[in-house]
């Protein structure tokens, strides 16, 4: 690594076992130095860290974790280096970096000097342990080239990180694309490249999982568009009306019109009508199933969002593992 970039890893989890040992393993390969953040676990995850010679940071446990505060925490504890590093990976703990990302990412990073943020293809380990394992494979093949958001795994440049002050850590969920947004308007851009850059171990097994995980990008929709919902922005504007229209106003509608007459239970056929045009598009039936009956769960994480905000609340995490 003499001569260039200097690269340290944020890596951030609680209780993931072995998954964890996998990823620091991946992680202490490729970068100058590691950095892990735990948030609270009881398995032994911190030792694991201590042993393979990363450093170990404990967010304190008065205060509500959030994926934001974690990484956060863990960039200021490169920054305090005497020599900071100039790009940071972020890494949730239940991913492993293939062995060729960090070269590649910082290469490019080192290339296209207006470029903040460079992610690749995140790919699920065990797509064919389960149908909700194998949705989040799909959500994850997305366009290469310059885009508007990256996810939780990403290499970052240190000097824009810090230029908008992080990541927001009051946020629950959609931490990464808010982050991008700030990004964005500070004149930076983001890319995804052609390469492979995690595996991920959802473990998603249950549909109650599932749920909560879509419940989780509702609020995500909701809280972003309250935040940067105003023009030329929109920002998840789209997607928090689309989950209110087919989640919450096509429900009640159906509801509402069947106590008044039963023919509107014909109403009912919009929802393969909408399944059906997804297919028609080109999209996996199975994967235009859930993304239909997923707007109901999003939903209802919108409205907590709102709910939680009239009552003047902090959100609660939503957690789906």
């Amino acid at each position: 690594m003499t001569g260039q970039p200097t690269v340290g890893a944020v890596v951030i989890g609680r209780n993931e076992g072995d998954r964890l040992v996998r990823c620091l393993a991946s992680a202490t390969e490729q970068a100058d130095r590691v950095v892990y953040v735990d948030s609270g676990s009881t398995d032994g995850s911190q030792q694991a860290a201590k042993a393979v010679g990363a450093t170990c940071v404990e967010l304190d446990q008065s205060q509500p974790f959030t994926a934001a505060r974690a990484r956060n925490a863990g960039f200021d504890i490169l920054q305090k280096d005497p020599v900071p590093v100039q790009f940071v990976q972020f890494i949730d703990g239940d991913c492993e970096l293939q062995p060729s990302w960090i070269e590649a990412a910082r290469s490019f990073l080192a290339e296209t000097p207006t470029a903040a943020v460079a992610c690749g293809r995140r790919r699920e380990r065990f797509p064919e342990a389960s149908v909700y394992n194998r949705l989040i494979d799909q959500e994850w093949d997305t366009p290469v080239g310059q885009t508007r958001a990256c996810g939780g795994d990403a290499l970052m440049r240190s000097k824009a990180l810090s230029a908008v002050g992080g990541f927001d850590p009051a946020l629950i969920a959609g931490e990464e694309p808010e982050l991008c947004v700030r990004l964005r308007a500070a004149g930076w851009s983001i890319w995804r490249l052609d390469e492979e850059m995690t595996l991920h171990d959802a473990a998603l097994t249950r549909f109650a999982q599932w749920w909560n995980r879509n419940r989780r990008a509702g609020h995500a929709y909701g809280e972003g568009a309250a935040m940067h919902g105003s023009p030329p922005e929109r920002h998840c504007v789209r997607e928090t009306r689309s989950a209110l229209a087919w989640g919450a106003v096509f429900p009640l509608l159906v509801v509402t019109g069947t106590l008044v007459t039963s023919w509107s239970l014909a109403l009912l056929l919009v929802w393969p009508a909408q399944v059906l045009r997804l297919v028609s598009r080109g999209m996996d039936p199975t994967r235009a199933l859930f993304i239909t009956l997923g707007k109901i769960p999003e939903a209802q994480g919108v409205l907590g969002y709102w709910w939680d905000r009239f009552r003047g609340r902090r959100a609660k995490l939503i957690e789906y593992k």
